[in-house]
């Protein structure tokens, strides 16, 4: 934990999780305030977590959620009267504590002099120079002041962010670049799925952001609020503006846990858990290694969702666990899919219909998870009918692996740049912005029909690269994104399916069929995600090293 001291009676932190609790009351914190929104990071404990871990410490708490850059005057208000109320003292978090300072600052304006607000939240290391501004503007942004100024801003530094980067590097080594990203830890989510079969540690998944930054690249540790198109500016928490020559925006997605009923209340306990966030895979792994009879359900929501397949693939990994073992034949697994097919590209769908029968699985389609009774160990599902109404079904288990609902982040799906599903709106070919032409976009945020995975993402960076140059008059030609994506379904330990599709889901297999046929099992599928994919994504995605990923260029 990074505490930091504002006052006596408060201090601030970056995000904590439930385990952390103890060591907050031994330190003689009596009350906790959180600040962060919950979904807002793949790494995140929602709030419910937090606050009964912090109630078995004898800790009062209390949620005041702001969205980053967004904190208002009643908020501030609202920080001030919970720390009248609350016993002292106080520890107040978000994701980096900025939100957690900006509400004490704005519920001290008047009561302090200023210098000592700056110089507080300066001591603590936070700069509140944007605050100052809102204070004294009448809390309006003057966008035309701006903190930083850049050739390229880029928004995100997942997958998308960084091999975009690094792409343009490769192409103009002197381009001056921004990331814009507030996370300290850059996670390669493609693995999690492993993790949660107990065939990767966790660990080997995350490196430091710091660490895989390209070199020569600003990075600005701070979270983007508000577009602003017109001025060619984006406004970051803490109302500082950064304005730039071309935008790319690859934030990723939301995962939107309070979309369920009860589910951020019991994830990670009761047997509830997901593959889609970092801490929650291993308990994946410790569920499906205890359960050797009862009844395992796997749920995935409506689309667009990040890799679509992952909701299977923790599904056939834990069946074959349990095959493995001897248990398989004490299980009841239930796949409770939203969706009318088990997969979009039905030239996969054979070979997965075979472990479905191999396994046992039962196929509920038109099933959309609704909300959890984690206690209970029970399930309801919204099940659609085939004359269009709909009924609700619940389900009991054991072990429950959940895929959220999925949805933009909150500053792209309310902003300017988004189309009216709130998806960042570019065109499907070139990945430029439909109306700012000096916007590109990639990644799982943009509006896209192609699957939402690494694999697409790396596919996409050349595309992005080369036409955000060709706008400076530094390439000659377009280059065009043919709606690659891949999903290595892993149907068992050793064995991969490995779909691989274009737009329209057309089939696009990156390697002969005498070698590796995406239709079937292989094993030397397996080797490519186990072995080559994870070498593959650090050192050659993200180093702007293009191999099978160059882009068709039109002239």
């Amino acid at each position: 934990m990074d505490i930091k001291s504002l006052t006596g009676e408060l201090s601030v932190s970056p995000q904590i999780v439930g385990a952390d609790m103890q060591a907050i009351a031994e330190a003689g914190f009596r009350s906790v305030i959180c600040n962060r929104p919950d979904g807002e990071g793949s790494d995140q404990p929602v709030f419910s977590e937090i606050e009964l871990a912090a109630r078995e410490q004898g800790l009062q708490v209390r949620y005041l959620p702001a969205e980053s850059g967004k904190v208002t005057d009643q908020q501030g208000a609202a920080f001030g009267a919970l720390m009248a109320e609350l016993p002292k003292p106080v520890l107040a978090f978000c994701r980096t504590g900025m939100r957690s300072t900006t509400m004490w600052a704005l519920s001290q304006a008047g009561r302090i002099p200023l210098p000592e607000i700056i110089e507080r939240a300066s001591r603590a290391g936070f700069d509140l120079k944007g605050v100052v501004r809102r204070i004294v503007n009448g809390g309006k942004t003057p966008i035309e002041v701006a903190d930083a100024t850049h050739e390229v801003v880029i928004i995100g530094g997942g997958a998308a962010g960084i091999a975009v980067a690094s792409s343009l590097l490769a192409r103009s080594p002197n381009l001056d670049i921004a990331i814009i990203d507030p996370a300290d830890i850059h996670y390669y989510q493609p693995g999690w799925t492993m993790v949660g079969a107990g065939v990767f540690d966790a660990a080997t998944t995350a490196r430091t952001m710091a660490s895989v930054l390209p070199r020569g690249v600003h990075w600005i540790k701070s979270a983007v609020a508000a577009f602003e198109p017109e001025r060619d500016a984006v406004v970051l928490d803490g109302c500082r503006v950064v304005k730039y020559k071309q935008l790319v925006v690859c934030p990723g997605l939301k995962l939107d846990w309070h979309g369920i009923d009860g589910l951020s209340e019991t994830l990670g306990r009761n047997g509830v858990t997901s593959n889609y966030r970092y801490d929650l895979a291993p308990y994946t792994w410790q569920l499906v290694q205890q359960l050797h009879r009862g009844k395992a359900i796997f749920t995935q929501p409506p689309m667009p969702i990040k890799c679509a397949g992952a909701p299977q693939k923790a599904m056939y990994m834990s069946a074959d666990h349990w095959r493995r073992t001897g248990v398989l034949g004490a299980i009841d697994i239930q796949f409770c899919n939203a969706g009318a097919v088990l997969f979009g590209v039905s030239e996969y769908v054979p070979a997965l219909m075979e472990y479905v029968a191999t396994y046992g699985i039962g196929l509920n389609f038109g099933q959309t998870l609704v909300s959890v009774d984690g206690p209970s160990r029970k399930a309801c599902f919204s099940q659609a009918n085939a004359d269009g109404t709909k009924q609700l079904v619940t389900r009991e288990f054991d072990m429950i692996h959940v895929a959220p609902p999925q949805k933009a982040p909150d500053f792209v799906r309310v902003g300017p740049l988004a189309d009216a599903a709130g998806w960042v709106d570019i065109d499907p070919a070139t990945l430029r912005h439909k109306t700012f032409a000096n916007i590109f976009a990639l990644g799982d945020a943009g509006n896209t029909s192609n699957a939402k995975t690494a694999a697409a993402a790396r596919k996409q960076a050349p595309v992005v690269a080369h036409n955000l140059l060709a706008t400076r008059g530094e390439a000659k030609g377009e280059a065009t994104y043919d709606g690659y994506g891949s999903c290595p379904l892993t149907v068992e330990r050793g064995k991969i399916v490995l779909a691989e599709f274009t737009y329209g889901g057309k089939l696009a297999p990156s390697f002969p069929k005498w070698l590796i046929d995406g239709t079937r099992p292989s094993t030397l599928a397996w080797y490519l995600k186990e072995r080559v994919l994870p070498p593959l994504y650090w050192q050659a995605m993200l180093k702007g090293r293009e191999w099978l990923a160059q882009p068709e260029m039109t002239t």
